[in-house]
């Protein structure tokens, strides 16, 4: 389980914010890039802060295709689709996922809710899956939270993209290993809205 998170900055040379557990001794382990409801912008500065990480799991609402296909082209994806999906995106990944991961029993699905207010479907899931990570999008807002009597983590990432009603785009960077999540980070990546976030060649 991932200790309090505070806040550090991820390099001083890009101004996305960073909230971290800080610990030693992980440097093997395998590390993850998450984000979700790109609607159809993918920030050049993904590629930056995953550049290290061995996968990227997207938790639905791409938009266009290209999206998917720009990320699967970069690093090794494990996606579901959204809400907003079309036919092509929802004919090559799943509404949603299961998988063990490092020790870990992993759920992943675009709409889900969160510790306390789980979903009809979300809450069946749990209960076949009993998983220790759960992961889902569609909010717009970044959550991390314990469901203890399910004795689960639960992620959002935010949104990524621009379209929505979140005020800032985020996404999560994390480690796992022997069935424990640590080194959590959670990204900001610039206010909602075009004009007010450039690119990443502009920033550096």
């Amino acid at each position: 389980m991932p200790a309090a998170m505070q806040r550090v900055y991820a390099s001083p040379q890009l101004p996305a914010r960073c909230f971290a557990t800080q610990r030693e001794g992980y440097a093997n382990d395998l590390r993850i890039g998450l984000l979700s409801d790109t609607h159809g912008f993918l920030d050049p500065a993904v590629f930056h802060y995953f550049a290290e990480c061995e996968e990227v799991w997207h938790a639905g609402d791409f938009g266009p295709v290209q999206i998917m296909d720009d990320l699967k082209n970069f690093k090794p994806l494990r996606a579901v689709w959204g809400n907003i999906d079309g036919a092509e995106i929802r004919a090559s990944v799943p509404k949603e996922l299961e998988w063990d991961c490092e020790g870990l029993k992993i759920y992943m699905t675009h709409i889900a809710g969160y510790p306390g207010a789980w979903d009809k479907r979300a809450k069946a899931a749990l209960a076949r899956v009993r998983p220790g990570l759960v992961i889902c999008g569609h909010s717009h807002i970044l959550k991390v939270m314990r469901d203890e009597p399910r004795g689960l983590i639960h992620l959002n990432p935010g949104a990524a993209g621009h379209s929505g009603w979140h005020t800032v785009r985020t996404m999560l960077r994390f480690q796992l290993d022997d069935g424990k999540l640590h080194h959590l980070e959670a990204i900001e990546l610039g206010p909602r809205g075009r004009s007010a976030s450039p690119s990443l060649s502009e920033k550096v």
